[in-house]
């Protein structure tokens, strides 16, 4: 099974470059299934409604979130009716939406968990414990999970990754925006990265128009940020997983530039 994993995509210009990708993508590496975090992708806060169902027209399967789920409000209208989107699981139960979910897309059947860090983030539910309940309520049902850990500190992705070895098919983080270079197999099978990346301005700061995060870390004064519209970078990875073991049989990062394109 091919699964593209599609790092936070940032406003129009991240919407964008996954438009112009994606079918290259698809094409290149014969995917199965396409995952992608839009916790930014309405105007760098939140999702609507209409953006979930343009990432799904273009052939996105699923939807993963972060501390920005509810940014926008539009969220609440169509979210416990829209199976393809999960927030963290470890929001509290009555929390609007789920935190896992099954994609099925050709032929393949893909278990979807979502989890938030703790550290620098607000106080949830423990990532851990949560990711491990939902794991045994799976049981032996779906050989293939995929856990997106949407964290700040990297030690915490880093102790979930070595937590869930063996135990879940891949583990990618996701929320700092800066593709790490430490893809790796760990050794009961687990596909792991620290950060996936994002989709989005390559010449701002974390997707968002420089100048105002400038002015905000220079004078410490309240500034309003948006979504920067420079040249895009898309940073994805690309796991191989075995549907019958649920191991991941190879992992790659893959970056690409809107005024060079780059396979790397």
């Amino acid at each position: 099974m091919n699964v593209l994993f599609i790092g936070d995509i940032v406003g129009s210009t991240g919407r964008k470059a996954v438009k112009e990708m994606l079918p290259e993508l698809k094409k290149k590496y014969l995917l199965d299934i396409v995952i992608a975090n839009g916790e930014n992708a309405a105007g760098g806060r939140g999702i609507t409604s209409a953006i979930a169902n343009e990432f799904f027209n273009i052939g996105i399967h699923g939807i993963t979130m972060g501390n920005h789920t509810w940014d926008n409000k539009d969220i609440f209208e169509f979210i416990d009716d829209e199976a393809r989107i999960v927030r963290p699981a470890n929001y509290p139960p009555e929390t609007p939406g789920r935190g896992s979910t099954v994609i099925k897309a050709n032929g393949y059947e893909l278990l979807v968990i979502n989890v938030m860090g703790r550290v620098s983030l607000p106080p949830l539910a423990c990532p851990f414990s949560t990711t491990d309940e939902l794991i045994q309520q799976a049981g032996s049902a779906y050989p293939c999970v995929l856990v997106d850990v949407h964290a700040e500190a990297t030690s915490e992705k880093i102790a979930l990754g070595w937590h869930l070895d063996g135990k879940v098919s891949a583990v990618v983080g996701t929320h700092t925006h800066v593709q790490t270079n430490d893809e790796v197999i760990l050794p009961h099978g687990t596909g792991y990265v620290t950060d996936v990346g994002m989709v989005g301005s390559r010449e701002g700061v974390l997707g968002m128009e420089r100048e105002a995060i400038l002015r905000r870390f220079k004078t410490q004064l309240p500034v309003r940020f948006t979504p920067d519209q420079g040249y895009w970078q898309f940073h994805a990875v690309l796991l191989d997983l075995d549907e019958q073991s649920g191991k991941t049989k190879s992992i790659k990062l893959i970056r690409a530039y809107e005024d060079e394109i780059i396979f790397a």
